[in-house]
């Protein structure tokens, strides 16, 4: 019985990660946008709808410790407004979505979901953040690159 029951453990276990990744936009070439006046330089606009609002089209800012996630996800929406200017407001909801990757000690990424909206806007969209791929970081959808101070 205790085997059955190991066994069982074990299949749940492992079934919760896929042995490959379904993550679309991972770029291992990619360069972090440099940093300047606490945001991120952003240049480019997605062409992808689905660009980090999908959890296979996440927000790629890795390769990142869990203690410096909040400060990269701050630079990212920094360096974004509305489409009419307005402030984004963000905050971390949960991890989700179990991937693998070399890039972590048990070869499991999580990724992390952040609830975000407008200033002003009670309408809310989940956005989909991974600290362990990298990939090119640009703007998404329905958002306004924010010009430099």
């Amino acid at each position: 019985m205790k085997k059955i029951i190991l066994i069982l453990y074990i299949l749940a276990f492992t079934s919760c990660v896929s042995t490959k990744s379904t993550i679309k936009n991972i770029d291992n070439d990619a360069i972090r946008p440099p940093i300047k006046n606490g945001m991120f330089i952003i240049t480019e606009y997605a062409t992808d709808s689905k660009y980090g609002v999908d959890a296979d089209y996440p927000v790629n800012i890795g390769l990142l410790s869990a203690a410096s996630e909040e400060s990269y996800v701050k630079y990212y929406f920094n360096g974004l407004e509305g489409p009419n200017g307005e402030k984004i407001e963000f905050k971390k909801t949960e991890t989700c979505c179990p991937f693998p990757t070399e890039h972590s000690n048990m070869g499991v990424g999580l990724l992390s979901l952040y609830e975000v909206n407008f200033e002003g806007s009670t309408k809310k969209q989940t956005f989909y953040f991974n600290t362990y791929e990298k990939g090119k970081v640009v703007c998404p959808k329905g958002f306004s690159i924010k010009k430099q101070p």
